[in-house]
């Protein structure tokens, strides 16, 4: 493993198919191994991040949590190694957790300058390692101290100064001038309506302004969730909803479904629909793409994609 030199002050561092039984039509097929989250519009665009001054700062939530030369929070892929430093998020991967290079780094109050160093990635740039771990930014985390990059996949997460996982709970119940990381959910929204996002159009939310998503694995007709096991863990049935509480959707496409467990989850156009853990806040839409298989939903049911 490469080490950084201490001077001064400063240490350079499944086609699935719909029949008239449901009113729809077919769906385009997915292609490909998978889909990267997008971007926001204010992130660094699935480029390899500058590392800047490292520092620390206090997060309520997760406790001290290692940021860049801009304060935005740096991450850590339980796929990678610490010894041999090794970085397993290349491509898609790496457009949506963006490498954070050598370049400009320097270390900062509250780092050990003893725990960090660098890892050649495959096209020859240099990442920097916290205790032998790559770190990365996280494309939906849009301003400083952010963490919506928390538990995605249950393999990503905050890097502590010491190079471990900041972990819920760790945090000392307030922050240093920090905005929540979730904010409260809207007040009197539909159980079951539309919103605008400038990138992916009108797309399907719930109450609590929880975007919902569309499995391709499952199946309209039969109904049928495949969504079952540690999915659920990341992936939500929606409930249902109050037909007489809906806004800029169709009453008859709100069908109930009936889970193996007994449960009910709501339905739309036939196709059971979920909310993803993974999103941090109302309107987030960062399950979009996971997997090639996992699609916010147009008011007709169909992936907005």
């Amino acid at each position: 493993m490469r080490k950084f030199t201490v001077v001064p002050a400063v240490l350079t561092v499944a086609a699935v198919m719909l029949t008239a039984a449901c009113g729809g039509s077919p769906d385009t097929a997915v292609t490909g191994a998978g889909s990267p989250e997008r971007p926001a519009a204010s992130d660094t665009g699935g480029q390899p991040s500058k590392a800047g001054r490292l520092s620390v700062w206090q997060s309520k939530e997760l406790g001290p949590v290692v940021t860049d030369g801009a304060g935005f929070t740096l991450y850590r892929f339980d796929q990678d190694t610490a010894n041999p430093p090794t970085s397993n998020c290349a491509e898609g991967c790496a457009a949506t957790w963006p490498p954070v290079l050598v370049d400009d780094a320097t270390a900062g109050r509250g780092l050990d300058a003893a725990l960090l160093g660098s890892v050649k990635r495959a096209d020859g740039s240099l990442q920097v390692t916290l205790a032998g771990w790559p770190l990365y930014r996280y494309v939906k985390d849009t301003a400083p101290r952010q963490t919506r990059g928390q538990g995605i996949g249950g393999t990503w997460f905050a890097a502590a100064p010491d190079g471990t996982k900041a972990k819920e709970g760790a945090g000392s119940g307030t922050a240093e001038t920090t905005p929540p990381s979730e904010p409260p959910a809207p007040k009197a929204l539909p159980a079951l309506s539309t919103v605008k996002d400038e990138k992916l159009g009108t797309i399907v939310r719930d109450g609590k302004g929880r975007t919902l998503y569309r499995f391709t694995k499952d199946t309209a007709w039969p109904m049928k969730s495949n969504c079952q096991g540690d999915c659920l863990k990341l992936w939500k049935p929606a409930r249902l909803v109050d037909k007489k509480d809906l806004k800029g959707i169709d009453p008859k496409l709100v069908i109930p479904y009936k889970r193996p467990d007994g449960t009910q989850q709501l339905t739309l156009d036939c196709w059971p629909l979920y909310w993803y853990t993974g999103d941090k806040e109302p309107g987030d839409t960062s399950g979009h793409g996971v997997n090639g298989t996992w699609f916010t939903v147009r008011p007709d049911g169909k992936l907005a994609k």
